[in-house]
């Protein structure tokens, strides 16, 4: 691959919109993904299915300067995000072989934190041993973070963005969550995922220094009773609260970014009235 030459394996959506960003830049973008039909125009794709293991020995031989893991699990269960992120990680970092890359970039979840009693939390903060989905995650990071790559992990709480998502959907039903007991949610809108990402890309490009961890939110952490409402409200639809299924003891937690601040991105949507009110904007029927 030429100079500045990006390879996104996992390139579904974020890939798609962070390819999107550098493109116009000249950026040299691939992607690895099992239908390269879905790739967008001017990514060179590659097909492959990354769980497989010495299905990305290929890798190293592109030679990129850049490598972004946006990963997902295969499916719900241990086993899925085992294989989603635990595998795929190793499956990269075998591929690549010898190769070393300016630096490697792998999306991972805020999932991964222990604490789920709603206090703030950094990247320093304790992470999760009892969720073993989580756990799943986390080996994966370690793999990387400890492997002779420069690495970065960000941690991304709630993504989101998609019109006529899945709470939107549910919220159109009628079905809102309890005010009671209290929980804290954070999110990130799909377009500042892509956006952070094409920054660090930018900013160790011109020659700076990424943190080993991010935390990818927004600044405002909020009730999801808060949030549903809300939406709710802005829907124009009549809701039954307590008729949708509560959030996860993990879920409820504020999650700090001073340190993606600190980098010098600036949110596209800071907060998710801003967010959501870009999401509606774009469905359909409003």
């Amino acid at each position: 691959m030429k100079s500045n030459s990006v390879l996104i394996v996992g390139c579904g959506d974020l890939g798609a919109r962070t390819a999107a960003l550098l493109l116009p830049e000249g950026w040299q973008i691939a992607g690895v993904r099992r239908d390269v039909a879905k790739l967008p125009p001017g990514v060179r794709g590659y097909a492959a299915n990354y769980t497989v293991p010495g299905s990305l020995d290929f890798l190293g031989e592109l030679q990129p300067d850049y490598v972004v893991m946006t990963c997902n699990p295969t499916d719900r269960s241990v086993a899925g995000y085992q294989a989603g992120f635990a595998t795929a990680t190793a499956n990269v970092l075998a591929g690549l072989g010898r190769h070393r890359p300016r630096h490697v970039i792998a999306v991972s979840s805020t999932r991964v934190f222990a604490e789920g009693q709603g206090a703030w939390i950094d990247e320093s903060s304790p992470l999760s041993r009892d969720d073993p989905r989580a756990v799943a995650m986390i080996d994966a990071e370690q793999l990387l973070l400890e492997s002779a790559h420069p690495a970065t992990v960000i941690r991304f709480a709630g993504i989101y963005g998609t019109p006529g998502g899945r709470l939107l959907s549910r919220l159109a039903t009628g079905e809102l969550c309890s005010c009671e007991p209290p929980r804290y949610s954070n999110r990130i809108h799909r377009d500042d995922c892509a956006g952070f990402l094409a920054h660090l890309l930018r900013l160790s490009n011109a020659g700076g220094e990424l943190a080993p961890v991010y935390i990818g939110v927004d600044d405002h952490p909020a009730l999801q009773y808060d949030v549903e409402s809300w939406l709710a409200g802005e829907l124009g639809v009549t809701v039954q609260p307590g008729s949708a299924a509560p959030p996860g003891p993990s879920a409820h937690k504020r999650c700090c970014n001073r340190r993606l601040h600190d980098s010098g991105y600036t949110l596209l949507y800071p907060d998710y009235r801003s967010g959501y009110g870009a999401a509606m904007a774009l469905s359909p029927d409003r």
